[in-house]
């Protein structure tokens, strides 16, 4: 990706909507004066009083206790440097997004406009009264050693700078299990720590603290090997300094065992690498780029364990896997502290739930089904939804085991569910698909490439790993358009159905799409006119392996960028085909159907499309509960709709009595499972809300997603095509540039289940 369209992106996604990526939303009624009345003057003093008479109150009647501080001074933001506290506020802001979104946790993103410790450190703590923890971020070293020191000693709340410790945390974790995995006793490693700044700092004193013996380590700055001799040395440099004769990184290396990057791109050789003991261990975690490029280290030794800071390899060393949880569970118990028992019990229980059976959520994120403790996962993926459970368990257990936990948990499985109820609030199905693609990334056909929506999602695409973009139309046009907005596509495929007329393949398409439909009124001069028409020459492709799916709808009308897929490549044999919507809210996914081909369905074609649904969702790992829903509650009213729909219940029940499903049944009801059990306590449903949602027709499928989308803040992901014979999906009119790439994400997964059919008939 260009530095140009880097920057463009990256600004407009800053800047689109609502400036910024955090917001502060109510929790509590404020549409009456009532509310507002209790919410502020007169009905506030009484929490009020209740705070001033027991300060533990705070937590009881405030945001306290899910709320976190992420304070920074912009010293040392990312890998720009000192850039001041305002530049820093984005970072910040980023960091905010990823509490919220991983671990449920609430954040003020604090920036510091000052470099002196005795002010950063009085100005947080007078805040205490305001936050459950406090995120200490992007501050340099040495004073961010002194400023966590200070505020940890001063402060009544959890402290933890995450630069330092997140980084230890997970590479400590790392470390425990590759060395597990190489048949080495970490108190034997020699290891080689290639940096000196905070975070290098913390990781190895982590090492020493999970076992690793100080005498065999070694640590380099840009100077070289840290020696006892070396003049006017650092007092946090001198505790990790050695008087073995050694000065280069290539001395340290030769025998190590270990080589722990936190430095700079490439500055590990093949040669360097050579020189390490049998079974080494590597992780190269500068970012982006690695002190050693992963391929050029596993093909240079076939013994090692690698790992990096990047997702798109093997064993990344993400803080992502630590911080959310760390906090949540010290947040839970009401800690005064984030203390090293509660460091160590994070980087255990890290370690270990990479030895546990993975999810099958994630292996389906990574396109495998084998994903296992081994060489190349010896730590788990940041889409795993345990990490949540495991990590701020342990953590919370060893804060009331140490005694800085004001709250004890009794019901530790309580506990755990409450976690996990947590994650629904998220995106994580999309994340989820969107790891899944780039597992396996599928060649797209973009019908309509002239247009600068399409170009755009389409380098993103390339860009992302997630698919191989080909695109269709005026080669001219596109190559100006190219040119114009500068993007990167280069070695994409251009196809113009204008310019292949005489060519073999349009033959090839004009005579399949005349003998399918030569009985249905074309003939073979509206077969060869027709196939001009990018949908149905994208459809070819799909149909003779040309291409793994398509994509199109952005300029044209649903009915008219679909008919050519069903001309050309059809239903699945014995199958309907229907639309469904995912509907991203705050509550998790709610899948609906039929919203875009079936307008007055039967009963019969509603069982129909409520299998074809329950498969659908099975295939995001997601247990289908469908309700069938109309304006009546199980027979309470009878009419053409009522009663189809109550017939099509029936249907579904005696031909695919596995399937979960109920109704007649009104939206209220089975999204409210308390609702439902207390006025219908024999359904089929009960338990838990519904998440699919079957419509009696066309018109209101449509009308509730579109309501949804506008007025709850719903992010709408489709439409889906459902029973095609072949991968195709149909874009909204005017879709954004988002919408475009959630939908190419959701084709080539599509295209991996297609796929993985085909291989299992």
């Amino acid at each position: 990706m260009s530095n140009i369209n880097r920057k463009k992106d990256a600004l407009n996604y800053h800047a689109m909507g609502r400036p910024g990526k955090i917001a502060v939303v109510p929790t509590k009624p404020h549409s009456s004066q009532r509310d507002l009345s209790l919410a502020y003057s007169p009905g506030v003093a009484e929490p009020c009083l209740a705070i001033a008479e027991n300060n533990e109150d705070a937590y009881k009647y405030t945001a306290k206790g899910n709320l976190v501080a992420v304070i920074s001074n912009g010293t040392a933001v990312l890998g720009l440097g000192d850039i001041g506290a305002q530049a820093g506020k984005p970072v910040m802001e980023g960091k905010g997004l990823l509490f919220k979104i991983f671990a449920d946790i609430d954040v003020f993103d604090i920036e510091l406009d000052t470099k002196n410790v005795d002010e950063f450190v009085n100005i947080v703590k007078a805040l205490e009264p305001t936050f459950g923890g406090v995120n200490l971020e992007d501050i340099k070293a040495p004073e961010c050693f002194e400023i966590e020191r200070r505020l940890k000693a001063e402060m009544n709340i959890p402290v933890m700078h995450d630069d330092q410790h997140g980084t230890a945390i997970i590479s400590g974790a790392a470390l425990i299990n590759a060395c597990e995995l190489q048949g080495k006793n970490i108190a034997d490693v020699k290891i080689v720590v290639n940096g000196a700044g905070a975070a290098a700092i913390s990781c190895t004193a982590m090492y020493v603290a999970v076992g690793a013996s100080k005498e065999n380590i070694v640590m380099l700055d840009s100077k070289g090997v840290i020696r006892n001799d070396r003049e006017s040395l650092d007092p946090t440099k001198a505790e990790w300094a050695t008087n073995r004769d050694i000065h280069t990184l290539a001395d340290a290396v030769n025998g190590a065992d270990v080589f722990i990057g936190l430095s700079a791109a490439d500055v590990l050789t093949p040669e360097m690498l050579k020189t390490m003991a049998p079974k080494p261990i590597v992780l190269a975690m500068a970012n982006p780029n690695p002190e050693i490029a992963y391929e050029l280290a596993v093909d240079t030794r076939d013994d090692i364990i690698m790992g990096t800071g990047r997702s798109d390899f093997p064993n990344q060393v993400n803080n992502v896997l630590g911080f959310p949880y760390i906090f949540r569970g010290a947040l839970d118990v009401r800690a005064t502290a984030i203390n090293e028992e509660m460091k160590i019990a994070a980087v255990k229980a890290i370690a270990e739930l990479a030895k546990q059976p993975v999810p099958e959520e994630v292996n389906i994120a990574y396109n495998t089904n084998n994903l296992r403790f081994g060489i190349d996962y010896v730590i788990p993926k940041p889409t795993d939804p345990r990490l949540i459970t495991e990590v701020s368990v342990a953590v919370a257990k060893a804060a009331i085991e140490s005694g800085v936990a004001r709250k004890v948990i009794e019901d530790w499985d309580a506990y755990r569910d409450e976690l996990r109820k947590r994650l629904g609030k998220d995106d994580r199905l999309v994340r989820t698909m969107t790891a899944k693609a780039k597992s396996n990334p599928k060649r797209v056909v973009f019908a309509e490439a002239d247009n600068y929506k399409t170009l755009r999602a389409a380098q993103i695409v390339k860009e992302e790993g997630i698919a191989f973009p080909i695109l269709l139309g005026n080669q001219e046009k596109i190559n100006g358009l190219i040119k114009e907005y500068g993007f990167e596509l280069d070695g994409v495929q251009i196809i113009d159905p204008q310019a292949e007329i005489k060519s073999d393949r349009f033959e090839k398409y004009a005579d399949h799409l005349y003998n399918k439909r030569q009985r249905r009124g074309i003939n073979k001069l509206d077969s060869r006119k027709l196939m001009t028409n990018r949908n149905y020459f994208a459809a070819s492709m799909v149909e003779f392996g040309e291409a793994d799916t398509l994509i199109s709808g952005l300029t044209r009308n649903y009915a008219s960028t679909i008919r050519p897929a069903l001309q050309v490549i059809g239903a699945k044999p014995g199958s309907r085909v229907a639309g469904m919507y995912i509907m991203l809210t705050s509550q998790g996914p709610l899948f609906f159907g039929d919203t875009t081909v079936n307008a007055n369905p039967t009963a019969q074609e509603l069982a129909d499309i409520s299998v074809l649904l329950d498969a659908a969702v099975r295939r995001f790992n997601i247990k289908p509960r469908i309700a069938m829903l109309s304006y009546s509650n199980f027979g309470s009213n009878d009419g053409d709709i009522s009663d189809k729909v109550r017939d099509a219940v029936k249907i579904l029940h005696k031909e695919h009595p596995e399937i979960v499903a109920d109704g007649e049944i009104q939206a209220n009801f089975a999204l409210n499972k308390n609702l439902l059990a207390d006025n219908f306590p024999f359904s089929t449903l009960n338990g838990e809300p519904a998440n699919t949602l079957v419509f009696p027709n066309l018109e209101s499928g449509n009308i509730a997603y579109k309501l949804l989308q506008e007025v709850g803040n719903a992010e709408a992901v489709g439409p889906v095509l459902l029973g095609m014979n072949k991968p195709v999906h149909v874009l909204q009119l005017d879709s954004s540039v988002r919408e475009i790439v959630n939908m190419v994400t959701i084709a080539v997964v599509d295209a991996i289940e297609h796929e993985k059919e085909s291989q299992n008939k």
